[in-house]
């Protein structure tokens, strides 16, 4: 299991890279109000704070819950614990500061929060909108981050035969589900990634089939999707195993999937883009046929959140960059009947790519 020292993070590094990238957009200053970027920037873990980052400056505001925590979690920024709320606090200072181009992140920023800052920042700040302004820096991951990804990863994927011992036709699937979160937490995860899927039979053709209460059936395709989160940073993987013995139009579909999403991995090159790599699994689908029952993207980058850039879709001109962690994984779904999916996470490396998935991906009958 792995826990690094916090110092293992350049979390310095990472705030003057930001700060270059602030001045490059002519801002004097950042606001960063997204949890997962605070914690990637300055390490605090808790659920209330915000990061301004101006000039020279990193200044971290939290409330009185987390004065320990923040003590001993930031690094590289001074933390402030005021009396009111703590955007004010933050507008407060961004104004003692003679700020006058304020960078805040678009995507998370609410009306609310937004209108508490104008009624406390000069007539003279302008708000301007930022998008993945750190989001460009998290996609490509330290040595310390990949450790704790490749932790991740194992840890999840020792738990898929316990997830597999649940499986029995009559047995929800939230039963099943719920033994592999029991696990999880055993084992040292500090919580799920993201709602665990577990769907059967013809629920097995819903991308999203979130765990239910529906039985497992006497035969079928049964689609299970989890992650964990260890030292802050998530896995995911995907296996479909069979309830029964499978048909032969069910073995061509479960090695059809497995073939696109191989060709996929196999796509993950340095400077490819990520649609070429979305490309290559749609296109051997279309050669099974199958193709218009793919309804997703291939992948998505993953690190402190479960969804985090690249998205590896159609069209998307994103160039593959050494440290890159991505999934891959392509499905097939049948209305009615049911669908495939297999993923796997793997790390861009020079030469070729590193899955850090063990799982095997040969068709398992239960």
């Amino acid at each position: 299991m792995t826990q690094l020292p916090k110092d293992a993070m350049d979390y310095r590094g990472r705030q003057r890279r930001v700060a270059q990238a602030i001045a490059a957009r002519h801002l004097d200053a950042l606001l960063l109000t997204h949890l997962p970027n605070v914690r990637y920037l300055c390490g605090f873990t808790g659920s209330a704070g915000v990061l301004v980052i101006a000039g020279g400056r990193s200044v971290f505001f939290t409330d009185g819950r987390y004065r320990q925590q923040a003590a001993a979690e930031v690094r590289g920024a001074r933390v402030v614990v005021p009396r009111g709320p703590v955007l004010d606090a933050a507008a407060r200072a961004l104004a003692e500061w003679k700020v006058r181009r304020l960078g805040v992140e678009s995507e998370y920023l609410t009306l609310e929060e937004e209108s508490r800052l104008a009624r406390v920042l000069s007539r003279k700040v302008r708000l301007r909108k930022t998008l993945n302004l750190v989001e460009e820096h998290r996609m490509i991951k330290e040595p310390s981050e990949i450790a704790c990804v490749r932790a991740a990863a194992l840890l999840g994927a020792s738990l898929f035969d316990k997830m597999v011992a649940a499986i029995r036709p009559g047995v929800t699937e939230r039963e099943v589900a719920a033994e592999l979160e029991y696990a999880a937490r055993k084992a040292g995860a500090e919580g799920m990634a993201f709602a665990t899927i577990v769907a059967a039979g013809a629920r097995s053709a819903l991308p999203h089939g979130v765990a239910s209460n529906q039985p497992i059936p006497r035969r079928g395709f049964v689609v299970l999707d989890f992650g964990v989160i260890l030292a802050g940073y998530c896995s995911d993987m995907t296996r479909t195993v069979h309830v029964g013995k499978p048909d032969a139009d069910s073995r061509r579909l479960y090695q059809a999937v497995r073939d696109a999403q191989q060709a996929a991995i196999d796509a993950v090159r340095l400077g490819r883009t990520v649609g070429e790599v979305d490309q290559a699994a749609r296109s051997w689908l279309r050669r099974a046929g199958l193709a218009r029952y793919f309804t997703h993207s291939t992948g998505h980058g993953v690190g402190l959140e479960i969804h985090e850039p690249p998205r590896i879709a159609r069209a998307q001109k994103e160039v593959l960059r050494q440290g890159m962690v991505l999934t891959i994984e392509p499905g097939v779904y049948l209305p009615g009947c049911g669908g495939v999916r297999i993923e796997d996470m793997v790390v861009v490396a020079a030469g070729s790519c590193e899955v850090v998935t063990p799982t095997s991906k040969e068709l398992l009958i239960v």
